[in-house]
């Protein structure tokens, strides 16, 4: 089972996007674990995701984040900001298994 771990300044504004990810894996019988986070407390989930989005009020962490997490074998990337705005979790979750 993927986990992916979604950030944002707060944690708050992504547990919507969380909500709609995981209906749309629910449709499509993907099995993941989806959960949001501020980024101050990733640090609690680091060894436990495999797939870990910025969100887009975040994305300047991406170099960042990239350069800590993809040599322990997290796939890291930015939530484009049309599908968050939108809040698309169809869209997001399907970017996220892709990587």
């Amino acid at each position: 089972m993927k986990k992916i771990t979604l950030i944002c300044g707060a944690g708050m504004s992504t547990s919507l996007l969380v909500t709609k990810m995981k209906e749309a894996a629910a449709k499509s019988g993907e099995e993941v674990e989806i959960r949001s986070v501020a980024e101050s407390n990733f640090k609690e989930l680091e060894n436990d995701t495999n797939i870990l989005l910025l969100g887009p009020q975040v994305g300047f962490l991406f170099k960042k984040y990239k350069t800590l997490y993809e040599p322990k074998g997290i796939k890291v990337d930015i939530i484009d900001s049309i599908d968050y705005g939108m809040m698309n979790g169809e869209k997001v979750l399907k970017k996220a298994l892709s990587m």
